[in-house]
């Protein structure tokens, strides 16, 4: 049978004033060192010793002592409290500085694109914080499972977290190797993708995600079918790479391989947008110090990022007036 403990209201009440008397064998030093007076103090010890059910100090006109009691209580109650004491300034400075351990979880398709250059200005910026970045793209609990802060797509994050955006809104393009076109026909409308090996992804859920479009102010889904299934965009994108077939990804994540060639995006008139990549986090109320960095390093990045894509579409914009 199951027994049921609890802790009784100020059961370490007293605990503190005891010690200093055991140290002091003084009330009156020991109420000096706890800044209260003497029968503050002694009231404290009454009413341990009541709770404890014995005499813990044996006291005449000119000296205090310790029962067998009280040196049996103070064996043990001693290292404990000193354990509190170290609890208490470990849980303190966390709570008062930028260090300790940052949980996050991610996809892992964001994390060379976004994380990595952003972890490694953030790492030289606060030494004393570790980042553990879980790279799955499973949705879970944060407080569950111990992560500070996520890192997902807009359209999936919760209403009740507070979100942080890392990346503008995108469209989800589909994408295929030079090599694949060569051997089909390149696709011009959503149902030409019936005649064409499209490689699809499995949600966390279990079920096989389809292919969303927008036909004007429309939105479609289009159900595929392929040769792979993956759990992850970045298998999807090295299968496309590979001439295994068409993969259907967000834009960021191809932007390279489209500019090295090695992938050519189709159906653009027909690809949906997206919100975007946010840091989504519980409550601003439960923020550790090292969270509170993270964001304002995430926050100083994105205005800095902002500023400079401003410099450039104003020269890009000079530039073509002088053309004119």
């Amino acid at each position: 049978m199951k027994q049921n403990f609890t802790i009784r209201q100020g059961a370490f009440d007293g605990v503190e004033a005891f010690l200093a008397v055991a140290r002091h064998r003084s009330f009156r030093k020991a109420s000096a060192e706890l800044g209260v007076t003497p029968s503050a103090t002694s009231q404290a010890i009454r009413a341990l010793e009541a709770r404890v059910g014995a005499a813990l100090f044996i006291r005449t006109t000119r000296s205090v002592g310790l029962t067998e009691a009280g040196e049996r209580f103070l064996s043990r109650a001693k290292p404990a409290f000193e354990e509190l004491v170290a609890a208490s300034e470990a849980a303190r400075d966390l709570g008062q500085r930028p260090a300790g351990l940052l949980r996050l979880t991610v996809p892992r398709a964001v994390v060379p694109i976004l994380l990595e250059p952003l972890i490694a200005s953030f790492s030289q910026a606060y030494p004393e914080i570790e980042v553990e970045i879980d790279a799955s793209g499973e949705l879970v609990d944060l407080a569950a499972a111990g992560f500070d802060a996520g890192v997902r797509m807009g359209q999936v994050i919760a209403a009740d977290m507070v979100a942080v955006r890392l990346a503008p809104p995108f469209p989800f393009v589909v994408v295929g190797s030079p090599d694949y076109l060569r051997r089909r026909r390149r696709p011009e409308r959503i149902d030409d993708l019936r005649h064409h090996a499209c490689l699809r992804m499995r949600r966390t859920n279990g079920s096989i995600a389809p292919w969303s479009f927008v036909d004007g102010n429309k939105p479609i889904e289009a159900i595929v079918s392929g040769p792979l299934i993956a759990h992850d965009f970045t298998t999807l994108l090295g299968a496309a790479a590979e001439g295994m077939g068409l993969a259907q990804v967000p834009a960021p994540i191809a932007a390279n391989l489209v500019r090295a060639g090695k992938l050519v995006p189709m159906l653009k008139p027909f690809a949906p947008m997206t919100p975007g990549v946010f840091l989504y986090y519980p409550s601003r109320h439960q923020m550790m110090p090292k969270l509170r960095a993270f964001i304002d390093h995430v926050k100083a990045r994105s205005r800095t990022a902002s500023s400079t894509r401003s410099i450039s579409q104003r020269s890009r914009a000079g530039n073509t007036l002088n053309r004119r």
